[in-house]
C-alpha cells in the first residue's frame, strides 16, 4: 500500500517571471489533482510546461496525475525529467519510486526511495515504501527495519504498522503481526485490510471465533471485500458451520475471487 505525495508549493517560489498565465495553469492543475480529475490535471500541467519546460515541480505533479491514470511509464518519464532539472528534490525520487513499484521494478524502487531518504532523512513515507519494496524482494528483515524507522519518525503511521505486520506474518511471527495489526486498527479504526489480516493471523493461532469477528468487521467496513468473505467462510467451516461458511465462499466468488470456486468444490459439494 503506497501513499502519493502531492506538491502544492507556493507558486511565487517557482514562477521565475513567467507571469499569471503559467500560475493559472499550475493552480488549475493542482485543483484538478486534488479532485482526482487526472486527465484535467495533466492537460493543465502540460500547458504550463509548454510555457516553461524547466520547472521540476510541474513535471512531478503531472507524473502524479499519470499515476492516477495508471500510466506508470508516462509517470516515470515525468519524474525522470523532474530529477534531471532538480536532482535534490526528494519528492521526485520518492514518486519515481512509486512508478517503479507499480512497474514491478522493486530494486529500482528501493534505490529511488534510498535517494529520497538521503535527501530527507525524516521521510517516513519513503522508509515505509522502501520497506514494502524490500518485502516484494523477500527481504523481510530489511523491510521490518524500514518500517521500524518510519514508525520512530511518525508513531501514528498506521500504514507502517500494517506493513510491518505483513512482514512479520511472512516471517511466521504471528503474535508480532497481530500486535502490529492491533496498532494499525487503533490508529485507523476503518482499516478493513488490517482487520482481515488480523483475522487470518488469528486463524493460524486457532482462534476461529476471534478471526470471524475480525472478518465481520472487515466486511462491515467494505461489503465488497471478497477475500474477507472467503476467509470468514473457511473459519465457519472450521467451526462446523458448513452452510454459513459455504454461503460466504459463494459470496466471495460472486465478488470476483476466482479461487473461492475451488474452495467451494473442496468443502461444499
Amino acid at each position: 500500500m503506497k501513499k502519493l505525495i502531492i506538491f502544492l508549493l507556493a507558486f511565487s517560489s517557482i514562477v521565475n517571471g513567467y507571469g499569471q498565465t503559467i500560475e493559472e495553469y499550475f493552480n488549475t492543475g493542482n485543483s484538478k489533482l486534488n479532485a482526482q480529475d487526472w486527465a484535467g490535471a495533466i492537460a493543465a500541467y502540460t500547458k504550463a510546461i509548454e510555457i516553461n519546460p524547466k520547472i521540476a515541480v510541474i513535471f512531478c505533479n503531472r507524473g502524479i496525475a499519470k499515476l492516477g491514470l495508471k500510466d506508470y511509464k508516462g509517470a516515470k518519464t515525468d519524474f525522470d525529467k523532474a530529477i534531471e532539472i532538480s536532482p535534490t528534490l526528494a519528492n521526485a525520487w520518492y514518486d519515481r519510486g512509486l512508478a517503479k513499484d507499480n512497474l514491478e521494478d522493486f530494486k529500482g524502487a528501493v534505490a529511488d526511495y534510498t535517494k529520497a531518504i538521503e535527501l530527507n532523512p525524516k521521510y517516513a513515507e519513503a522508509y515505509s515504501n522502501r520497506g514494502s519494496a524490500k518485502h516484494a524482494l523477500n527481504d523481510f528483515k530489511g523491510a521490518i527495519a524500514d518500517f521500524d524507522k518510519a514508525i520512530v519518525i511518525n508513531p501514528k503511521f498506521a500504514l507502517a504498522f500494517y506493513n510491518r505486520g505483513l512482514a512479520k506474518d511472512a516471517l511466521e511471527d504471528t503474535k508480532g503481526a497481530i500486535a502490529d495489526y492491533d496498532k494499525a486498527i487503533l490508529l485507523n479504526p476503518n482499516y478493513a485490510d488490517a482487520y482481515n489480516n488480523r483475522g487470518s493471523a488469528k486463524l493460524v493461532l486457532k482462534d476461529d471465533k476471534g478471526a470471524i469477528a475480525d472478518f465481520d468487521k472487515a466486511i462491515e467496513i467494505n461489503p465488497k471485500f471478497a477475500m474477507a468473505y472467503s476467509n470468514r467462510g473457511l473459519a465457519k467451516i472450521s467451526l462446523d458451520q458448513k452452510d454459513k461458511g459455504c454461503a460466504d465462499l459463494r459470496k466471495a466468488g460472486e465478488l470476483g475471487l476466482v479461487k473461492a470456486f475451488d474452495l467451494i468444490k473442496k468443502y461444499c459439494n
